[in-house]
């Protein structure tokens, strides 16, 4: 819809109703959206009646026409629950409630919930198959039942279920009296911390409670650091690649911690000096870090390879490290810039004309400010450099220096000897210290994104 200004009056303007094309173009789209998703349900729906049917699919005649019918009795159920919604919201408020906006809000949380479903059922399945001692992924149908979940094969057997999976993890593995103290005292400050989240929740959090959490946390984080540190290859002595998975775990926390740290100290210097520093050179630098997060890393393994070689890093912590913290400069350091130019300049010309140089206003002023950058930089080198799987396959040679990824590829190698049970239970276990970690961290996180991206 558009105005435009009479020729003798400025202060007029004539009404101009958009064209018909215009009108008819959004639902035009969703008309083809519609027939496009009709035609490839159909094609579908095709291909699968064609397919011939496995020993492993429990078909059943008709079931889409069943869960079709489902889904329109699950609309119908909303439909009637919005109608009583939308008049008991218009007795007790007084005012006019749209029908159709509340049964568009409750179809849209149908649609949420079985995108849920079908995105935790995945993750719910490994979860179960790294409890089935059968070593397989898949759950046979079994004909015989009467629960749909067995019959067709969705499910595991809950009743054979087991804890085999997670004993050859730790079989040959030899852990000290002090190394146990500390990983109690690991799992007491995670549930002390939970319990304090949930204080938070019901009651206001206060100043007692905050530095509560805070000294749990360095307990936590000190318990942890000696427990990585001081864990060596000698006390896993089992036979098999299994035997040395939390020896994995070890190595990629250690890898990933010290990533982070060196992440933090790349990044908030180059950062600062991009933010606050002029100097011959600054923008075609800034240039230059967009230009490398162009390049997928796998781009530069050769190269990366060559170098280590030549440096005689392959197969250390070291060359991994090194390589993982130069990935991490560019995107750190804008994050970092973003943050330090959100600041206020004059608290650092006040530390300026109070006689400080640039690098103690740098380390007294600024970095007590970005905690929660800080944070940050750390979780998020930390998890990518945990999830990373390729670069580590490459420089990574010896099966004491394995991390978590590289552990995890040896248990699918071979066509007969694939343990996915074992997979299963070691994918569940090394998901743990992220899930801890991004829990623990949240607010610092979400903070530190947000204040990456926004200048004030």
């Amino acid at each position: 819809m558009t105005h435009t200004p009479l020729p003798n009056d400025p202060g007029a303007y004539v009404h101009h109703e958009p064209s018909l094309l215009r009108r008819a173009l959004p639902w035009v789209i969703a008309l083809a959206v519609l027939i496009g998703l009709i035609v490839l349900g159909v094609n579908l729906g095709r291909s699968v009646a064609e397919r011939q049917r496995s020993f492993t699919i429990f078909f059943v005649e008709g079931g889409w026409k069943r869960f079709l019918l489902f889904l329109l009795g699950a609309s119908g159920v909303l439909a009637l629950l919005s109608l009583i919604g939308q008049r008991l919201g218009q007795a007790r408020t007084g005012r006019k409630i749209s029908y159709l906006a509340v049964l568009g809000d409750q179809l849209t949380h149908l649609f949420l919930m079985l995108v849920v479903l079908i995105a935790v059922y995945p993750l719910f399945y490994v979860l179960l198959a790294a409890f089935d001692p059968k070593n397989s992924l898949f759950a046979f149908p079994d004909f015989q039942q009467t629960n749909i979940f067995y019959k067709t094969g969705l499910l595991p057997r809950l009743d054979s279920l087991s804890t085999e999976n997670f004993a050859k993890l730790f079989e040959g593995v030899t852990i000290p009296g002090w190394q146990i103290a500390l990983a109690v005292v690991v799992g007491a400050a995670l549930a002390a911390l939970l319990v304090l989240a949930l204080l938070s929740r019901l009651n206001q959090p206060g100043e007692r409670l905050d530095r509560t959490r805070t000294w749990v946390m360095r307990a936590m984080l000190a318990a942890l650091v000696l427990l990585i540190v001081f864990m060596t290859p000698a006390q896993f002595q089992g036979n098999t690649n299994e035997s040395k998975f939390m020896l994995s775990v070890r190595n990629t926390l250690l890898v990933s911690g010290l990533t982070g740290l060196m992440a933090i100290l790349l990044s908030t210097t180059a950062g600062y000096a991009m933010a606050r520093l002029r100097f011959p050179g600054r923008f075609q630098t800034l240039l230059f870090f967009i230009f490398v997060q162009m390049f997928p890393v796998f781009l530069a393994l050769v190269a990366i390879y060559a170098l280590m070689y030549l440096l005689g890093l392959n197969n250390t912590f070291t060359g991994l490290i090194l390589a993982y913290s130069g990935g991490a400069i560019a995107f750190n350091t804008w994050i970092f810039k973003g943050y330090v130019e959100s600041l206020p300049e004059s608290l650092e010309e006040a530390a300026l004309v109070d006689g400080a140089n640039r690098w103690q206003t740098f380390w007294r002023v600024i970095m007590p400010l970005s905690g929660s950058m800080l944070v940050f930089i750390f979780l998020n080198q930390f998890i990518g450099t945990y999830a990373e799987f390729i670069l580590a396959n490459v420089l990574l040679t010896g099966v004491d220096k394995w991390t978590v990824g590289v552990m995890l590829l040896s248990f699918t190698q071979g066509q007969f000897s694939t343990k996915w049970g074992v997979f299963a239970a070691a994918a569940t276990l090394g998901a743990l210290p992220i899930i801890a970690m991004f829990y623990g961290f949240q607010q610092y996180f979400v903070g530190g994104a947000t204040a990456g991206g926004v200048k004030e």
